[in-house]
This record gives C-alpha cells, structure tokens and sequence, in this order.
C-alpha cells in the first residue's frame, strides 16, 4: 500500500532532516575549528586546504540547512550530492590503504554512496509540503 500524501510528506521531512544532521554536526566543527579543518584538508592532500575547508564548512552549514529546512531543495540537494561524492573520493580512498584499514574506509566510502542516492532522491521527489519552499509555492 502506497503511503497517503500527508504521511509522505512527513516522511519527506524526516529524511530531509536525517539526511542532513551528519552535515550540520561535523559543520559546525569545522566553523569551531577552522585551524584544525585546513589541517584535516592537508593530511587529505587536498590542493588549497584553506580553501577546500571554507567550501566544507560552506556546505555542511548553510547549504545542508536549506536542504533541513527545504529551501531550494532540489538544487541543494543535488550540491549535498556532489559535494558527498567529493568527500567520499577524498575522504575514503579506501583502494590506497592497506588491508586492515581498507575495510574501515570502505564503508565510510559506501556510506557515502547510501547519503548521495538520498540526496538524488530528494532532488526529485521535492521538499514535500513541509518546507520553506512549499511556503513559496515551490513545493
């Protein structure tokens, strides 16, 4: 049985907020520790460390909390989708790694993947009715 529309939008809510909390916690991290962020980019090896942590803490704050709060939710999600891509890529290289920690960042690397397909599936399912962009007649 299909869920009826009032409960799919609950549901819609839901996994907006959950697909965001990971996001909004580690942000505000990296907005209390902007030292330790560029030094966090660094050991990745990331080009411009300082840089690419203005861009991670820009898009685990306010970009992760238009899609919380469904503000251009499907152009923010589609960015939390690319910029998920990009930490996995970086963030798990788990084929570089040795045997026993391979295994560790594998699934941080899969985890990943799990949180991009919900953000794709946000981009096209919409915000639902509760959500700031339902509120502007764009839900």
């Amino acid at each position: 049985m299909l869920l009826t529309a009032p409960y799919a939008d609950v549901i819609i809510l839901v996994a907006r907020i959950l697909l965001t909390v990971l996001f909004l916690v580690f942000g505000w991290r990296k907005a209390r520790d902007q030292p330790g962020t560029v030094a966090q980019m660094s050991h990745l090896g990331v080009v411009a460390p300082a840089l690419a942590a203005a861009g991670a803490t820009f898009m685990e704050l306010p970009v992760a909390f238009a899609v919380a709060l469904g503000v251009f939710t499907q152009q923010a999600a589609l960015l939390m989708a690319a910029y998920t891509l990009g930490t996995a890529l970086i963030g798990h290289r788990f084929w570089k790694l040795p045997c026993g920690a391979r295994v560790e960042s594998m699934d941080g690397f899969l985890k990943n993947l799990a949180i991009i397909g919900g953000f794709l599936l946000l981009s096209v399912t919409g915000p639902g009715r509760y959500s700031i962009d339902a509120l502007w007649g764009r839900g």
